[in-house]
């Protein structure tokens, strides 16, 4: 197998996190769910085959020559590892060739971040992974999704955003996918370069 344009190992697992069921659907703790579903809606309709297998929804396919899986674990979030783990021993796919796409509080709403590795920042499903994976060393997408200022955490993430915010989340998922096309394109450090600073805002048109 090749490496990426950056010298690095290529990415050939990607997660999405989130919680089943419709209830969870447009709540913010799922964009990682969501990340995954657009990265698959533009593909070539058979292009990638959906199987159910280590407890979440799995697709398999190529992309640009190269063996792609993307996964949608059905554990809930705080056992994203018990889908996570399995799935890369039976595929024998290393943790530096899986990237986690998953929701960040302590980012703003709006701002992407990627990272090689690091540590779990609190969120549970990231916890999951490093503990089933045996360590941080898995690239990761996160999505900004900011602090609730009135409401419990839980209440915030399993929550849906509304107004201004949600024109601010959905063009973040379109971000955070271009952000995965660019890994798999030309490696997560040119993607780090293109896609970690904050995104220009938009500017009125003037009549």
């Amino acid at each position: 197998m090749t490496g990426s344009r950056d010298g690095m190992d290529p990415i050939i697992l990607i997660v999405g996190l989130g919680n089943p069921g419709d209830e969870y659907r447009s709540s913010r703790h799922n964009c990682g769910f969501m990340v995954v579903e657009k990265l698959l809606a533009g593909f070539p309709a058979g292009r990638f085959e959906e199987k159910a297998m280590a407890q979440s929804r799995v697709f398999s396919g190529k992309y640009r020559g190269r063996e792609l899986t993307l996964q949608m674990p059905l554990t809930y979030m705080n056992l994203s590892g018990e889908a996570v783990g399995p799935l890369c021993r039976k595929l024998q796919i290393k943790p530096e060739n899986v990237l986690v796409v998953v929701d960040d509080m302590d980012l703003p709403l709006g701002r992407l971040r990627l990272r090689r590795s690091g540590a779990s920042g609190g969120h549970n499903g990231l916890k999951s992974i490093i503990g089933e994976l045996g360590g941080e060393n898995f690239n990761r997408l996160r999505l900004g999704i900011g602090r609730p200022e009135k409401r419990g955490e839980v209440d915030f993430v399993l929550s849906g955003c509304e107004g201004e915010e949600k024109k601010l989340f959905d063009a973040m998922i379109e971000r955070a996918v271009q952000a995965v096309q660019y890994v798999l394109k030309a490696g997560m450090a040119a993607a780090m370069n293109s896609f970690n600073a904050a995104p220009e805002p938009e500017t009125e048109k003037q009549p």
